[in-house]
């Protein structure tokens, strides 16, 4: 039987953010659209620097949510059920393809600490189909630092390490956003990053008022389009989390009902990641009993399917 407290789902205080913080349209300035954001991001800030049982698939949806953009960014078609399908469906240890590899960093971004290194950055780049001589990549460490040590607010820094990139390499943009979030990540000492602005690159913040043009890296009323992409993008991942936690607190509390040997090492999966393969197989776990207790945790109301499919099905909270 497996015993978990339901309460270990639960945040401890539902973040809000701001009414007067969403109204970001009307923002007459820099220091407006900057208030603003710290404000979404100081409601955020509880959720970032928390430990929910749900952590783990908050922030690997986000990363999901994030990877969909960076298709559009990349001249690719893929959506997040084509991205969920290239790496869950795998076999272990295959390659995922050029769209998966790039989902790959997106979840390899949020479940890490928010450090800069030489050899880091190139394997991200790597993923994200670029390359760089190591020198660059040591002078871009060392900038990264300053930006941390300057004291200069969370979204201006972010602002400021995406410019530099797209400054250095205009193919970099998808780099770029990886790094911002990267550096807002460490502005506001968290303890892992979370993905937030590559979702919000095609929103409404970054179009131009006059031509609707899409406003890039380093252009004019970039930072102030980076502010008011943060406050939408902290509502939406406050909105995530309360659902997650909601469907989280579903799972476990139907924890005990569960006789299937290996059912707790896929309730912590589904907990930790965004989803979970129907068809997955463990040491106490075959593929039968894995398709059974899915159907289980279905009609409990505990998981949701989230293909479409009748066959080579994927779950999730």
């Amino acid at each position: 039987m497996i015993r978990l407290d339901p309460a270990t789902a639960k945040p401890t205080l539902p973040p809000t953010i701001p009414v007067w913080a969403l109204a970001t349209d009307g923002a007459s300035s820099d220091a407006d659209a900057a208030f603003a954001a710290g404000a979404a991001l100081g409601a955020l800030d509880t959720l970032a620097r928390g430990q929910p049982a749900w952590a783990g698939a908050w922030r690997q949806r986000l990363a999901l949510d994030c990877a969909a953009a960076s298709m559009r960014l990349a001249g690719r078609t893929e959506d997040a059920a084509a991205l969920r399908d290239a790496w869950y469906l795998r076999q272990a240890g295959a390659d995922p393809g050029p769209a998966g590899t790039i989902f790959g960093a997106w979840r390899q971004f949020s479940a890490q600490a928010p450090v800069a290194t030489p050899d880091r950055l190139g394997k991200i780049l790597e993923q994200l189909g670029l390359h760089s001589d190591v020198e660059p990549l040591a002078a871009l460490c060392e900038h990264i630092d300053d930006l941390a040590r300057s004291g200069r607010p969370a979204p201006f820094a972010a602002a400021a390490i995406a410019a530099r990139v797209v400054t250095i390499r205009p193919d970099a943009e998808l780099f770029a956003w990886w790094l911002a979030d990267l550096v807002l990540a460490q502005s506001l000492r968290w303890p892992r990053p979370l993905p937030l602005l590559m979702a919000q690159a095609f929103g409404p913040a970054f179009r131009g008022e006059a031509s609707g043009k899409r406003i890039r890296p380093g252009e004019k009323s970039f930072e102030r389009a980076v502010c008011v992409a943060l406050v939408q993008g902290a509502v939406e991942a406050c909105r995530l989390a309360t659902e997650i936690g909601r469907r989280a607190e579903r799972l476990i509390s139907v924890a005990p009902k569960l006789r299937a040997k290996g059912a707790g090492d896929v309730i912590q999966r589904l907990l930790d990641d965004d989803a979970v393969s129907g068809s997955l197989t463990t040491k106490t776990l075959s593929r039968f009993a894995a398709r059974r207790l899915f159907e289980r945790l279905q009609q409990l109301a505990a998981v949701r399917e989230l293909s479409g499919r009748t066959t080579f099905r994927i779950f999730g909270l």
